[in-house]
Formats: structure tokens, C-alpha cells, sequence
């Protein structure tokens, strides 16, 4: 493994477990565009647990690569979602910030 498989992998893995505690704690910042969103909020456990099993399967991957390769491709799909939902609430000046999520997940999925 490569220092900056190394590095990046981490990274991505501190940024998508923020963006979970961020929705496990209810921030105005995150509940009040997902709410806009339409996402019903019955979801919001489901989408919180997911991002932090794939920021946790980031960190194993670095032991085990298949788990962070599998954590990788769901959290590709889980962002690639988002940018999806983002879009179709017509929130264009928000794509931006599931595709930083995005970005270094798919790095780390190169460099793994």
C-alpha cells in the first residue's frame, strides 16, 4: 500500500464519518437541505448508518482490501445518490457538496 493510498483513504474516511455524526446530531446545516430535498426524515438513521459503515469499511479496507474496496463502491453509489437527489429537487447550488463527499471516495477507490 501507498503512502497516499494511505492518506487518502483516512481522509475520505474522517470526511464521509463527519458527514455521518453531521446527520446522527441533527445539524441545521445537513437536516435542513435534505429536508428541502424531500427525504423523508424516517431515513435519515438508515443514510447516517450507511455512510458510517462505509467510512468504517474505508479503515478496514486498509487491513483487508476487499472490505475497502466493497466500503468504496457502496459509498461511490451511496453519493452518486445524492447527487441525484440533489438534482432532481432542482437545488443546483447544492450539487456541489455530495460530490466533494464523492471525490475523495472515488480516490481512494483508485488507489486501492
Amino acid at each position: 500500500m501507498s503512502t497516499a493510498s494511505l492518506i487518502v483513504t483516512l481522509a475520505a474516511a474522517a470526511f464521509v464519518g463527519f458527514s455521518a455524526v453531521s446527520v446522527f446530531a441533527h445539524a441545521k446545516w445537513v437536516v435542513e437541505p435534505i429536508t428541502e430535498y424531500g427525504v423523508p426524515r424516517s431515513w435519515w438513521p438508515w443514510l447516517g448508518t450507511a455512510k458510517a459503515a462505509g467510512a468504517a469499511g474505508l479503515v478496514a479496507g486498509l487491513f483487508v482490501p476487499p472490505i475497502g474496496v466493497a466500503a468504496a463502491i457502496g459509498l461511490v453509489l451511496y453519493f452518486t445518490g445524492a447527487v441525484v437527489t440533489v438534482a432532481r429537487a432542482r437545488s443546483y447550488g447544492h450539487l456541489v457538496f455530495p460530490v466533494l463527499y464523492l471525490a475523495p471516495v472515488v480516490a481512494s477507490l483508485v488507489l486501492l
